[in-house]
């Protein structure tokens, strides 16, 4: 028995067991997990959450196995799925994608195989192929940074805007914050892709203050880019002329929203935990007749002071 029949419906919702399953076919099902390294902090904390989640499977499941692999591009994660179908047999495949077209053929290939395909976070660049999508809300999480952007600063205010890799999540981001900054008179001066990355951020940044005077704010869109950028800001001198807003929690950030950092007014949430939701439903499908196919999407909320707290987690890796 095989693959898809075992995957029907839609799911909004589930919760996971936390105990032993006896499953209805004893059979060992293979999972392959494919995500990329940790290369940066959002990465790091996505592979943490990703170990924790197998080795927690594994001892609630016996009758399942999980092939992890991580890539540091997109080549190399190509070779990983190619060689978990060859080799291991893989009944199932999570894949967060690292960059969205590269990915798009071999995992079509995967699904045409009869595999099931769960994507995470960055999607195809063609839709429809997996049977399950799990991800942040992208759309949310550019609007609800937009929104403060156009609450908080005055019509003819400067912004330089910080973009992803190129997905099609980051695509959403900036549509999304995009539309909910039209209208307000805010002049997006650039916009420009830092990859989510805090060196390549930090040099964008560095263009962007050798070129204009006067910015008043900057969307980072992501956490490590933040940091990059707060590096350019403070070597340039400039830390009193505008504030940065990133996202995704970053303890590190987080903590400085708490004591009230002026440079740092606010954050949005967009959790690397979920990796460890879209492996525990693809496992849950696996092993019983639950439905688990369609879209499962985590909100983004807005981290301010006055909440901020909630949102820390001193021990967390990101």
């Amino acid at each position: 028995m095989k693959r898809r029949d075992i995957f029907k419906g839609a799911a909004l919702g589930l919760a996971v067991v936390a105990t032993p399953v006896v499953a209805q076919d004893e059979e060992t099902k293979v999972i392959g997990v494919a995500i990329p390294s940790a290369t940066h902090g959002f990465m790091g904390g996505l592979n943490y959450h990703a170990q924790e989640a197998i080795a927690r499977l594994e001892e609630t499941y016996p009758q399942l196995e999980f092939v992890l692999a991580t890539a540091g591009d997109a080549g190399t994660m190509v070779n990983d799925i190619e060689d978990m179908v060859a080799t291991r047999n893989i009944d199932a495949l999570v894949v967060l994608p690292f960059e969205s077209e590269p990915l798009t053929s071999p995992v079509q290939a995967v699904a045409d195989a009869g595999i099931w395909v769960t994507v995470v976070d960055r999607g195809l660049s063609v839709p429809g192929i997996e049977d399950l999508y799990v991800a942040g809300d992208n759309t949310g999480f550019g609007r609800v940074a937009g929104e403060y952007f156009a609450e908080n600063l005055s019509e003819g205010d400067n912004i330089v805007v910080l973009r992803g890799i190129p997905t099609t999540l980051d695509n959403e981001r900036v549509d999304a914050f995009s539309a909910a900054i039209e209208g307000s008179g805010i002049n997006v001066l650039d916009m420009q892709h830092g990859n989510w990355n805090r060196d390549d951020a930090f040099n964008v940044m560095q263009d962007y203050l050798s070129k204009y005077d006067d910015i008043d704010a900057v969307w980072a869109s992501d956490d490590d880019m933040a940091i990059g950028v707060l590096e350019a800001i403070a070597q340039a001198g400039r830390e009193e002329e505008m504030w940065v807003v990133g996202g995704a929690g970053m303890k590190e950030i987080i903590a400085r929203i708490m004591e009230g950092d002026p440079q740092l007014p606010v954050n949005v949430t967009y959790p690397p935990a979920q990796i460890a939701t879209a492996i525990e439903l693809t496992a849950l499908g696996m092993v019983s007749a639950t439905p688990v196919s369609g879209r499962f999407i985590i909100g983004s909320e807005m981290i301010t002071p006055e909440n901020a707290e909630s949102f820390y987690f001193p021990d967390s890796p990101f």
